[in-house]
């Protein structure tokens, strides 16, 4: 019996061992303009919105601490509504109307990129 086959036979396990290193990352930001209500309503955000005006715009970092940061700079640089800010998973997401969250999603990725050297990915719209 090979090694292989070892592996595989039912009688042993094969135990995997994955490890995550968090990197100062961006790795989505995204605005949704437009979306339809039973998007906000499914993501338990403010239902009370002119929806033909309004976007969503959502992020994800690591480390997932960094959304405070962004949640900041969200908040201070436009008129956006902050619907959710995740600290443990780094999931970021602000409401508002399109110019706005667009306003608000290049000003954190520009600040993660230029002042905290964060690799970022592009700001993307649909």
């Amino acid at each position: 019996m090979d090694s292989n086959e070892n592996l595989y036979n039912s009688k042993d396990q094969l135990r995997i061992v994955q490890e995550s290193v968090a990197g100062k990352e961006i790795t989505l930001a995204h605005v949704i303009g437009g979306p339809l209500p039973i998007v906000y309503q499914k993501l338990g955000l403010n239902p009370e919105i002119d929806y033909r005006a309004s976007a969503i715009g959502i992020m994800n970092m690591t480390p997932p601490e960094s959304a405070v940061i962004a949640s900041d700079i969200a908040v201070k640089s436009g008129s956006v509504y902050l619907g959710f800010a995740d600290r443990f998973s780094g999931t970021l997401i602000v409401t508002g109307e399109i110019s706005e969250v667009t306003s608000a999603l290049k000003e954190i990725v520009r600040y993660f990129h230029d002042e905290l050297g964060y690799v970022t990915c592009p700001l993307t719209k649909r």
